[in-house]
């Protein structure tokens, strides 16, 4: 018989349930993950949206919010607030895209590329305590199937 805990059976069925529903598990780790990180965020004053953003910058150039938003998956109208929050806090600037005059592109600015190298230096310990359950080789083989999941769902 299962120890019982404040008048209740101790169950554990979730692992059980996980097994059986994937799709349930992932969102469940997903969300438990999405709040660690949103923590931490907390301690850096860059949220996690914006850390992606200035980390998508950095690493291809100006973009547009439109291109941001489909390649971070992050929802337009999410897209502009982190956008507004961002250029307010002088880490990102909005200038007129010389391929389309309609449109326009974000930059990084010198602020945002020290405020995204402040914030990635915590990155390595954070994962190391979030994934603490998982052995190196389980998080590379995590982090090939996510790649997978996420190609295939365009």
């Amino acid at each position: 018989m299962p120890p019982k805990t404040a008048g209740r059976p101790r169950t554990t069925y979730f692992p059980l349930l996980a097994a059986e529903r994937l799709d349930i598990a992932l969102c469940r780790a997903s969300a438990a993950v999405a709040r660690a990180a949103e923590s931490r965020s907390g301690e850096n004053g860059l949220g996690v949206g914006q850390h992606l953003v200035l980390k998508m910058l950095v690493a291809v150039g100006p973009c547009s919010q439109q291109t941001l938003s489909e390649e971070l998956r992050i929802d337009r109208s999410v897209m502009v607030n982190i956008c507004d929050d961002l250029e307010r806090a002088g880490h990102v600037r909005r200038e007129r895209n010389p391929d389309d005059r309609r449109a326009y592109a974000v930059t990084v600015t010198d602020s945002g590329r020290r405020l995204l190298t402040e914030a990635e230096a915590s990155v390595p310990g954070f994962l190391d305590h979030t994934f603490q359950a998982l052995t190196s080789a389980e998080r590379d083989q995590l982090a090939v199937l996510l790649g997978k999941l996420l190609t295939a769902g365009g």
